[in-house]
Parts: C-alpha cells; sequence; structure tokens
C-alpha cells in the first residue's frame, strides 16, 4: 500500500525556505500555503449554478516569494527540471505553457485586478498529487495569489474573494482550462473539521462540520491522469449550455427534472438530468451528514457515481473499480470524485477498516492489469493562509 503524507507543515516550510535562498541566494520575505481539495460530492454542478461540497486536504502546495527591484518574473517548482523566466509586461492569456502558467497566470490576473505587484522570484514546492482530481493547480494558484498579495502590502485575509477571482483568471483565461470556481472557492475558504458547501447561484459559503465519528474519509488517487484541457471537460459543459438554452432557463439551477426529461437529444438530455439530480444530491449529503445517516450517505454516493458513469459518462474502468471494492471491503460510502476521466475515488470508511479496503483496492488493480494506485487520508483542513516565520 502506498499512503501519500501531507508532511508535517512545518519541516516543509523550513525545507522551502532553505531551498529558496539556495536557488536564489536570499531567503523568501514570504511563504504562503494552499490545500488541494477533494469534493464529497456536487461533480459539474458549479458552472451550473449549483451547489458543491468539497473538503480541503492536509495536502498542500507551497510557494515562497522575495520582490525585485526591476520586472523580472523568475519561476521554480521543485517537482519540476523545466523553469520560467520571463518579464511582467510579456504576462498574459497564452503567454506561458505548463505548470508555469498557473503561476505567471496568477501575477497577471492580480495586477489586472490593480493590486501592486512587483517583478518577483518564486518557488513552489507541493504535497498535491498532479493528475489525481484533486486540484493541484488551484493549490498551486492560490499559494503563489497569497504570497503575492503579501509582497504587494496586502493582507490577504482581507482580499480572498479577490484572490479567489484572480486564480480563476489566471486559470480560464492565462492556462485555457475551463474552471467552474470550486477548486480556488474551496483552496482559499477551506475550514478546518468542516465540509464548505458552496452555493454558486448566491456564491455564498458555508462549512458544515463534518463528524466522521470513528470514520475515515480516505482518498484512492486511481493515476489514470485527468486533464481539464483534454476536452472532456468542454464538450461537458457545452452539453449543458445546449439543455440551457433549449429550456429556455438561466441556468441548470433553474430546470426541473420533468423539464429536462423531455429534451429530445439523448445526450443533452443525460448531462442535464445529472446536473439536476446531482444538486439534489447536495442537499441531501449535508441532511444526512448532519444527522449521521452513513446508510443514506452510501446509498446518494452510489447513485452520484452511477450517474457520473451513466449520464455524464465521465467515469473509467479503474473508477468503477475502486469504488466497487472499496465497498465490497467495509466502506459505508464510496464514488468518484472531480472532474472525470481518470482522478480519484473519494470513500467514508470505518476507521477499523481503512487498512483492509486500501488493500483490497491494491489487489483488484493487480488482476485487472492497472496501474498500482495509492491513497489518500482526507482530514479536512483550514484554506490558504500565509505561513508565519
Amino acid at each position: 500500500m502506498t499512503l501519500v503524507d501531507p508532511g508535517d507543515p512545518g519541516e516543509l516550510a523550513a525545507s522551502v525556505r532553505s531551498t529558496f535562498a539556495d536557488r536564489y541566494g536570499e531567503p523568501p520575505t514570504s511563504l504562503a500555503r494552499a490545500p488541494g481539495r477533494v469534493n464529497l460530492i456536487g461533480e459539474h454542478t458549479d458552472y451550473n449554478a449549483g451547489l458543491v461540497l468539497p473538503v480541503a486536504l492536509p495536502h498542500a502546495t507551497y510557494a515562497a516569494a522575495r520582490p525585485r527591484a526591476d520586472e523580472l518574473v523568475r519561476l521554480v517548482s521543485r517537482q519540476r527540471e523545466e523553469t520560467w523566466e520571463g518579464t511582467l509586461g510579456q504576462l498574459g492569456p497564452g503567454s506561458v505553457e505548463g505548470w508555469a502558467g498557473y503561476a505567471a497566470g496568477v501575477v497577471w490576473a492580480l495586477r489586472e485586478a490593480g493590486y501592486d505587484v512587483p517583478g518577483v522570484d518564486l518557488l513552489v514546492d507541493s504535497r498535491v498529487p498532479v493528475g489525481a482530481g484533486l486540484s493541484s493547480s488551484a493549490a498551486l494558484e492560490c499559494s503563489v495569489g497569497v504570497a503575492l498579495l503579501d509582497l504587494a502590502g496586502t493582507d490577504p485575509a482581507e482580499h480572498r474573494q479577490q484572490l479567489v477571482d484572480a486564480c480563476i483568471r489566471a486559470e480560464t483565461e492565462v492556462v485555457g482550462a475551463p474552471t467552474g470556481g470550486m477548486d480556488q472557492t474551496v483552496a482559499v475558504h477551506g475550514v478546518a473539521g468542516a465540509a464548505l458547501l458552496i452555493d454558486f447561484e448566491s456564491h455564498e459559503t458555508e462549512a458544515v462540520p463534518l463528524d466522521l465519528a470513528r470514520h475515515t474519509l480516505l482518498v484512492t488517487d486511481t493515476r489514470v491522469a485527468h486533464e481539464l484541457t483534454d476536452g472532456g471537460y468542454g464538450s461537458r459543459r457545452a452539453d449543458c449550455e445546449e439543455a440551457v438554452r433549449e429550456l429556455g432557463v438561466p441556468t441548470l439551477r433553474a430546470a426541473t427534472l420533468e423539464a429536462v426529461e423531455a429534451l429530445a437529444d439523448d445526450r443533452v438530455r443525460r448531462r442535464a438530468r445529472h446536473v439536476v439530480t446531482e444538486i439534489g444530491r447536495v442537499r441531501d449529503t449535508v441532511a444526512n451528514l448532519g444527522d449521521g445517516d452513513w446508510d443514506e450517505v452510501g446509498r446518494i454516493f452510489d447513485a452520484s457515481h452511477r450517474s457520473m458513469r451513466a449520464d455524464f459518462e465521465i467515469s473509467c474502468p479503474e473508477l468503477d473499480c475502486a469504488v466497487a471494492v472499496a465497498v465490497q471491503a467495509g466502506a459505508v460510502a464510496a464514488r468518484m470524485t472531480g472532474g472525470g476521466f481518470g482522478g480519484s475515488t473519494v470513500a467514508v470508511v470505518p476507521d477499523e477498516r481503512v487498512d483492509a479496503v486500501m488493500r483490497a483496492v491494491d489487489a483488484a488493480f493487480v488482476l485487472e492489469g492497472f496501474r498500482s494506485p495509492v491513497h489518500l487520508r482526507a482530514v479536512p483542513s483550514a484554506g490558504a493562509g500565509l505561513v508565519p516565520n
């Protein structure tokens, strides 16, 4: 079994500061962190003005920064060999490719929003698995954004929504990856010990306390790469937009299931049906979490996974296997999580069954000839912030 350790925050911070000083010759003046996330329920509902229920992970990205007297921007990642160097004037939509686009995009977006972001040396270090559907990109964006706001003389805690908006712009306009905003919102607004109910119609957030009562949130990364830029995400979003046009409603949040079932096109009907029923499942999950009714949460998770597999068509054999085997081995609830086409599953597992579930999933993947998965314990954690010296 491989369990991904989030690392000790103090040790990670010290290591990042030391590496920054070795790389740039001086210590950083600002260090920030932002978490990855796992979504308990509510897939592809954010861009449909719906509800989502994510949890911020203990696995985070750390960003160290130091201002420069010129307009140079230098970007380094401890996870990547390639670096990026350019000027503030070069930044903009489509100007930077690869991982650096997410960081450089935040520099551009914050400056576009009126913040006095200087030239900067940046170094990032991440414990969020890449391509796992756990929002490694938003963790990168938001950690960089917090550090940059600090360099600009602004208290990041007082500009959290502006930070979210800038990180969304970085991902959509600079990188060109469609995002509904859930990832950046929970990365910034996440609350320790709670899930975050986000309403994308009112744009309000509410902390939903998670009393796991001797249960563990277990994430399984299937190691099937999940990419938002490969077209699958965009095509699903386009189908939802087509349903909105045909139904004559402002968003699918306003659609009724009866109206959706009358849509003529089978594919568009199934996409819309998933969104409308998934929004209802988020509400039901919140209610049943409050009651501690794990049997009902299990039924809701199962219905969500079936909907994503059959109606939204974003599951894959590895995800289906991980979900089914987790339940067989003792999980009380399991479903795929994230944008789909790979990525991860999330399961609610009695503490005494966690090792058994991980072993069973690992064994099933060997039998099926899949890549070996890795696992994470998803302890509900706090959102982005500065790391004190």
